[in-house]
């Protein structure tokens, strides 16, 4: 962290759908130039006027232009930042100089990518950088994956209360859950098979849970890829986050000093029967021609009327079992998502203690996380 900055935080892609959210997220709660002093970037000072304007953010909000493919405007926003959050993506295309740059400047970083290819290059390439220059790098610091990386966190923290260890299994069940999927997720889901059609060799991160814990090769997972019966919670699908859930929940465990220990198992299933009306995002067979595009969204009482609702079940070595949740009051891509970035910024920027490289949220944060998504983001974390 850049702790000399003239902001806290700088929004960049405040113009586009989630990006706005943020920001207005920001004025809302924390108006300008008070507790927290962020500004919004963009490639159009006009847009960001207007967007400014439209969200009733205060009109001396500052405005930083900057664009993606603009090394100079790049590094000039990185230096006036303690902290970049960026919504610009798909990452693979958008974001490699912008995490080089904070990398480099010492500037703390955070994203909602999903895209683990990406993510475990960006970890190779600039990790070392970022520990050596402070800079704390943030990927998937959304719905993917903070209810699930967190959640594992926090139900261990009960494990560790309860059974006097944490727990060697964990299960991610969401429960309910109602809310599409960005256009963001769905162009970065693009982006990412369009790479591993050009370089099959990435297929291999891809596929494996220890994609993202480089140097480590844990056991055997649950593949997680058929309907079945869970004896713990009944029928069960495949959720499709998984794939990306899972591998932060097992670099966390790594960050952390393999914390969960070396063998522990984790997976992500759906509640419910395919195709029973259970929770999840049910349109996904639609996307490639007819999803979301990048920048489209749902209305604000689609958002209000959203939440998500995720069960995690840990069972200890002697099989005793702690249950514990996570519940999101707003739509999972958006309402929530917007609110999770914001305030896993502003946790980050009041963390100097957290030293720099490339962390998963929960790693990183842990238990002052799990306070401040409760206080500002709507979220509910219970032992039950």
């Amino acid at each position: 962290m850049n702790p000399n900055a003239e902001f806290d935080i700088i929004v960049y892609g405040a113009t586009g759908y989630t990006g706005r959210l943020v920001a207005e997220h920001l004025a809302q709660r924390y108006g300008v130039g008070g507790e927290v002093k962020w500004a919004m970037a963009g490639r159009s000072a006009d847009k960001l006027a207007q967007v400014r304007d439209e969200i009733a953010a205060p009109k001396d909000t500052p405005l930083v232009v900057a664009d993606a493919s603009d090394a100079a405007q790049l590094k000039a926003m990185v230096g006036r930042a303690k902290a970049i959050i960026t919504t610009v993506g798909p990452y693979q295309l958008y974001g490699s100089d912008l995490v080089a740059a904070c990398a480099a400047a010492g500037t703390d970083y955070l994203d909602l990518c999903g895209e683990p290819n990406w993510m475990r290059r960006m970890i190779d390439a600039h990790d070392a950088a970022a520990k050596a220059s402070g800079a704390r790098i943030l990927f998937s610091c959304g719905f993917d994956s903070i209810p699930f990386e967190l959640g594992v966190y926090f139900t261990q923290e009960a494990a560790k209360a309860k059974l006097g260890a944490p727990a060697p299994r964990v299960k991610g069940r969401v429960r309910g859950m109602q809310g599409g999927l960005s256009g963001g997720t769905a162009a970065s889901g693009a982006a990412t098979m369009a790479s591993i059609q050009k370089d099959p060799s990435q297929l291999a991160v891809m596929m494996s849970p220890f994609g993202l814990t480089p140097g480590f090769e844990g056991p055997a997972q649950p593949p997680g890829t058929a309907a079945g019966d869970d004896p713990d919670v009944g029928p069960v699908a495949p959720f499709m986050m998984a794939i990306i859930n899972t591998k932060n929940v097992h670099r966390s465990n790594l960050l952390m000093g393999h914390a969960y220990g070396k063998d522990f198992v984790y997976d992500e299933m759906v509640m419910g029967a395919p195709g029973a009306g259970g929770p999840g995002f049910t349109d996904l067979g639609s996307l490639p021609g007819g999803g979301p595009k990048p920048g489209e969204g749902p209305t604000k009482e689609e958002r209000e009327a959203g939440f998500y609702d995720v069960l995690f079940v840990a069972t200890g070595a002697d099989g005793r079992q702690v249950r514990a949740s996570v519940k999101g009051d707003k739509d999972p891509g958006y309402g929530s998502t917007s609110k999770m970035l914001a305030e896993t910024a502003i946790a980050l920027v009041n963390a100097p203690d957290v030293k720099g490289g490339i962390w998963t949220p929960g790693a990183a944060l842990q238990g002052r996380l799990v306070d401040r998504l409760q206080q500002h983001a709507g979220l509910t974390f219970t032992v039950e």
